[in-house]
């Protein structure tokens, strides 16, 4: 990254006019209109924004989804990164990374410059805060999306995601989002079942993910470099910063809550949650905590039990459980149980749903099909925002004043890189709920 695109910044005011002003006049000079996209066209072009670690997974598994599938532009924050990305790409798939270096882009601005170019989709896998105005930016665009989960860090970004979402379908673009749970072959035929009446009314149930402390994550930036500024100490460990991230309740655990929220068919009316921080407390771990324990009501007063944490050297589990007048329902990594009346085991096929859903994608677009989960991964994204809003603040909550009324806003108050105080840690009964 150059000295300019390093060091100048926009305020949130101008930053905001940018995307809107930039996005229109990207949709004005588009050549690619979807609905002319016709089935049987031979190559589509995609961008990758956010070429980290899951945007290289990512870009890798979707140009082995389909024929036809090249890679042209890149964008991302910084450009060790990006170089780091297109030389791993280009050395697992020589004949479909066509990225010469005026397609290649970095800083603020970066997603501008790929959604400028002639594409046909792009991949958004910036951190997280950054995913409302990127999915508007490229649906204002006229390009098709898929989007890494969650779709954002606060309310004020699943409204922006939601009203994107519903301008995508006015313009006949498609959005993938990467809750690939939803395409593993086990989980479809237990949604299924449950559907048909399986394990008959919903009366309670445990959604459970129980994992290590990601303390080695990024080990490169645990200790802040000389001439790092806050805000690019933070951009770099932004796993670990809520305003970025979400915290990992949002950021990992949305898949969990995903799959409950799939299974039982609602996303809850109001919650009640716990959490803190005991055993990542550096501060390199930001402001994230470690543990959360949340009670979920969902329509007709029932109750879910979720309960995570990140934490070394204790117990590991990761299982979602439902239990129904005639049966309950367990699965874990790989497998579904269901006991009772219909009793039955259904084991995963083992076929990769992250390669999955970028074929999905991809034969919607050349089949001019609708394809939409924007909607429903802001629905998950708010499920968890609203356990970590109310872990942190020690209040309960409902989704219809989450979802309404809620001014959370997490965006900082400059895009540039500068000072920016770390933010406190999140304290019940002293953090405000707003």
């Amino acid at each position: 990254m150059n000295e300019q695109g390093r060091h100048e910044g926009v305020s949130r005011r101008s930053f905001v006019k940018q995307a809107a002003a930039g996005a229109v006049s990207l949709a004005a000079a588009s050549a690619f209109h979807p609905r002319a996209y016709a089935a049987g066209s031979d190559k589509i072009r995609v961008g990758l924004i956010g070429c980290g670690g899951r945007g290289t997974h990512d870009a890798g598994k979707c140009l082995i989804a389909a024929d036809g599938i090249e890679l042209t532009a890149l964008g991302d924050m910084f450009q060790e990164r990006l170089d780091r990305c297109r030389a791993t790409l280009s050395k697992n798939h020589p004949d479909k990374v066509k990225v010469t270096d005026d397609k290649c882009f970095t800083g603020w601005d970066a997603h501008h410059k790929v959604l400028a170019t002639d594409v046909h989709f792009v991949i958004l896998t910036e951190p997280p805060h950054f995913r409302p105005a990127h999915l508007k930016a490229a649906i204002e665009a006229g390009k098709h999306v898929f989007m890494e989960k969650p779709a954002a860090v606060d309310p004020v970004g699943v409204r922006s995601v939601i009203q994107t979402s519903e301008l995508a379908d006015k313009k006949g673009l498609t959005i993938v989002a990467g809750t690939q749970s939803r395409r593993m072959s086990y989980l479809i035929e237990a949604a299924q079942r449950m559907r048909d009446g399986a394990i008959g009314e919903i009366v309670g149930g445990q959604c459970v993910r129980l994992g290590d402390g990601m303390l080695t994550w990024s080990k490169e930036t645990a200790q802040r470099q000389p001439g790092w500024s806050d805000m690019e100490w933070q951009l770099r460990r932004w796993l670990f910063l809520t305003w970025l991230s979400g915290d990992f309740i949002t950021e990992m655990h949305i898949h969990n809550l995903d799959v409950m929220n799939w299974l039982i068919g609602a996303h809850p009316v109001q919650c009640l949650g716990m959490g803190g921080r005991q055993a990542r407390t550096a501060p390199e771990y930001g402001d994230s905590y470690d543990h959360f324990a949340v009670e979920y009501e969902y329509p007709n007063g029932l109750r879910i039990e979720y309960l995570g944490w990140q934490i070394d050297r204790v117990h590991y589990r990761q299982d979602q459980r439902l239990v129904g007048t005639k049966g309950l329902l367990y699965t874990d990594s790989g497998r579904v149980v269901i006991e009772g009346q219909a009793k039955t085991e259904i084991a995963w096929d083992k076929n990769d749903p992250c390669v999955k859903q970028h074929a999905d994608q991809i034969e919607a677009i050349r089949r001019d099909q609708r394809l939409n989960e924007g909607r429903r991964v802001a629905e998950s994204t708010l499920t968890s925002i609203m356990g970590r809003m109310s872990a942190y603040t020690g209040r309960a909550l409902t989704w219809n004043w989450a979802l309404n009324a809620s001014k959370l806003d997490l965006t900082p108050p400059a895009y540039e890189f500068g000072d920016l105080p770390m933010p406190p840690v999140a304290i019940p009964g002293k953090t405000p709920l707003i």
